[in-house]
């Protein structure tokens, strides 16, 4: 058997045959050759079968994965099973690296032993306008450069783009790789190997296209619904909550909306009581939500007494939230963490 490439990447594929070639062309020149692509053919239905099949006639560090149509956790899975590679970068089939990316997140992860994960910025390959949440997600993940703006943003959205990450393929083996369930694999993920203590590092320089078709699976799939997000978000978030908070202090939500509050049910049913609500809405003010006082910014809870889950999703509000909590004398991740 030929010796062990250093990196394996990872790239599922269904009824890509459009996208396809590019995707591949951007793999193969890339400006490291100690690499090989393990694409797994998830039951596709168009070329993108004989398209794979074709690429690895010409390129020996190609190797075709084929399965029915089981779904990309699987692909994932049994891509990563037979990676040999002593690390793992994650590629889709509709998207493009730039030719250093494999290089440089080799380099990065080489020079910071600590660090498990490694994502890039990436520029978001679809339209502004029609697509301005994903433009806006873009932007944010963007600007969390460092391990600790990483690990204290995991919270709000997922800090990474799935396939902009290179990871050591140990982790898989010590802390599990992709689960099957309803809940986004990715993001699932990387809340559990950063609740396992692994640091998660970003290139900071713009490697990858991430493109944004009608059929992508966080449009489609059940799995990736805003319920399902929440769930996932809110189990790592109890467990967080109980090794981090001081048991005395209270933990309130800010947001007392029945959308709010609904998301993070999943919160008492892991243990974490939510003591109270805070809002600006002057109608609610007073009154009870789930039994739970709602007060206005003006009258929160001593620092000492509470503890402040930001859980405002509407957009824009999360960064007044926290200008408000700073200047308040309040600090992220000791005393309030932004959740939404």
């Amino acid at each position: 058997m030929a010796d062990a490439p250093k990196i394996s990447v990872v790239m599922p594929a269904r009824n890509a045959a459009g996208t396809l070639p590019v995707a591949l062309e951007s793999i193969r020149c890339q400006t490291i050759a100690d690499w090989e692509l393990l694409a797994v053919d998830d039951g596709s239905k168009d070329e993108t079968g004989l398209i794979l099949e074709s690429a690895a006639r010409a390129d020996a560090r190609i190797h075709v994965l084929s399965q029915a149509a089981l779904g990309v956790v699987e692909a994932l899975q049994r891509g990563c099973a037979a990676a040999r590679g002593e690390v793992i970068a994650r590629m889709d089939a509709d998207d493009r690296m730039a030719p250093e990316r494999l290089r440089r997140q080799l380099q990065f992860l080489e020079c910071h032993p600590q660090i498990g994960v490694v994502s890039c910025r990436v520029r978001h390959g679809g339209d502004q306008t029609t697509q301005a949440g994903y433009e806006a997600y873009v932007a944010w993940t963007n600007s969390l450069l460092t391990p600790a703006d990483i690990a204290l943003r995991r919270f709000v959205e997922s800090p990474v783009v799935h396939p902009s990450v290179m990871f050591r393929r140990e982790l898989v083996h010590r802390h599990g790789g992709y689960a099957s369930g309803d809940f986004p694999e990715d993001y699932e993920l990387w809340l559990r190997w950063m609740d396992a203590g692994v640091p998660f590092g970003k290139v900071d320089a713009e490697l990858l296209i991430w493109n944004d078709p009608p059929a992508r699976l966080s449009r489609t799939e059940l799995r990736y619904r805003t319920g399902a997000f929440y769930r996932t978000k809110c189990v790592y978030l109890a467990r967080w909550i109980k090794r981090q908070v001081e048991p005395s202090r209270e933990i309130w939500l800010w947001g007392a909306g029945r959308i709010t509050r609904r998301r993070f049910l999943t919160l008492n049913s892991a243990g974490v009581a939510i003591s109270g609500f805070i809002d600006v809405d002057v109608k609610k003010l007073g009154c009870l939500r789930d039994g739970r006082p709602v007060v206005a910014p003006c009258h929160l809870p001593s620092r000492e007494q509470a503890f402040i889950l930001a859980a405002v999703s509407t957009r824009g509000a999360r960064d007044l939230i926290g200008a408000e909590l700073n200047g308040r004398g309040r600090t992220e991740g000791s005393d309030y963490l932004l959740v939404a």
